[in-house]
């Protein structure tokens, strides 16, 4: 799966792509690795585990556009993330919207 987030980063052509044989999304600026997340799947679960931005790369969006692509492809498939990870743990407060993809969150209350 290549999700072109562009518009999201100060990184023009980024692409996240979700390597699931090595666990981990990766996100690409043409033929460079400028980060992954690793995670680990369980039946009902994904569970991130480490985020990793090089250093070339970071300030630049490429973080936030891993933590969004691998929630977003969360999302619709029945499991729930375990954010081991401080920097997903981190981003997840920030956005809230994501709270409830979190394993353990309560359900929202939120009506229209």
């Amino acid at each position: 799966m290549a999700i072109d987030l562009a518009w999201e980063a100060d990184v023009p052509d980024i692409e996240i792509i979700n390597n699931t044989d090595g666990g981990r999304y990766e996100a690409r600026v043409g033929p460079t690795m400028a980060g992954f997340a690793e995670y680990k799947l369980a039946k009902d679960l994904i569970v991130f585990t480490h985020t990793e931005v090089d250093p070339a790369f970071e300030g630049a969006g490429v973080g936030s556009a891993l933590a969004r692509a691998a929630l977003d492809d969360m999302r619709g498939t029945g499991r729930k993330v375990l954010p081991l990870c401080p920097f997903i743990k981190g981003w997840i407060e920030r956005h809230r919207e994501y709270v409830g993809l979190v394993y353990g969150a309560p359900p929202s209350t939120v009506v229209d």
